[in-house]
């Protein structure tokens, strides 16, 4: 890897300017960051719903800490070598707080993180009832957070969250002064149509464009395809992971409750090779006849 790529923002700053739109899958933790690793993807997001409805089994209004976004964000960053960005929801408090944030996340080793501009306690972006907080509030954060990152290849993010609450034009007004404040990326959140998309990509904003294609949302199905011909640049698919797994283990758990035995389950389930495989066990019997038994 050259010096020019080598910091995660770097190398997530030039996946963004290819001119094929960036497919980034959310990771909830490790062992499925390693899964979408594997598969071929270049950049992970490590969701922020994913995370609290994963590790804490609660919603996502802001019920997650700091400590615990940066310990999950730091653990996926530990097991893949693609870059890695994270919502980090309002910055977990003002415009001060974002201060401290930014230097977590970044000490973490990911390549940047996404803010929003909600009142706290924020919403999942497809629901209803969100409230946004002033632009000049939101700009400040933006501020704070680009001035307290160590390197300039870090990657701050904007999220747009008021299409839903002020309408798509206000909404394009807020990306547009957040752009000016510095943001190296914007985030237009829960837009409702492909002209929609076009008019936030049309309205020469001059940043990098991400959008979120979630399940059972405000946003219908695009491909990966529609986005770029949008005009977008990146597309996240944060909860597919997470979905699927719970759906998964909903049912597998009926099977067993039904049946008294996983057996019918096996042809869906990785095998005990996969798994050890996937997680590079034969790396770590290495290091035990290494540095234990001193063969």
């Amino acid at each position: 890897m050259s010096a020019a790529t080598s910091h995660p923002g770097a190398r997530l700053r030039h996946l963004l300017a290819d001119p094929a739109v960036l497919v980034a899958p959310g990771a909830y933790d490790a062992i499925t960051a390693r899964v979408l690793a594997a598969a071929g993807f270049p950049a992970l997001y490590m969701t922020g719903a994913g995370t609290v409805n994963a590790h804490l089994g609660l919603p996502d209004i802001a019920l997650g800490t700091l400590d615990e976004f940066v310990q999950n964000a730091g653990r996926i960053v530990d097991v893949v070598d693609v870059p890695v960005f994270c919502d980090a929801d309002t910055g977990f408090g003002n415009a001060v707080n974002v201060v401290r944030t930014v230097r977590a996340f970044e000490r973490a080793g990911v390549a940047g993180i996404h803010l929003e501009d909600q009142e706290s306690p924020k919403r999942c972006g497809h629901l209803d009832g969100k409230r946004t907080v002033s632009v000049e509030e939101m700009v400040g954060k933006l501020h704070a957070a680009l001035d307290a990152r160590r390197s300039d290849d870090f990657v701050v993010i904007a999220r747009v969250d008021a299409a839903a609450v002020e309408g798509v034009d206000a909404a394009i007004d807020r990306a547009g002064a957040y752009a000016a404040a510095g943001a190296d990326v914007i985030f237009a959140e829960a837009l409702t149509s492909g002209a929609e998309f076009r008019r936030f990509a049309d309205a020469g904003i001059g940043k990098p464009l991400l959008a979120n294609m979630t399940e059972f949302g405000k946003t219908p199905y695009f491909s990966a395809a529609e986005f770029e011909a949008f005009g977008f640049d990146a597309v996240i698919f944060p909860m597919m992971a997470f979905r699927l797994m719970l759906g998964a283990v909903r049912d597998g758990a009926r099977e067993l409750a039904s049946s008294g035995t996983q057996q019918a389950l096996l042809d869906r389930m990785a095998t005990r090779a996969e798994l050890y495989e996937l997680i590079e066990y034969p790396a770590w019997d290495d290091y035990e006849q290494r540095y234990v038994r001193g063969v």
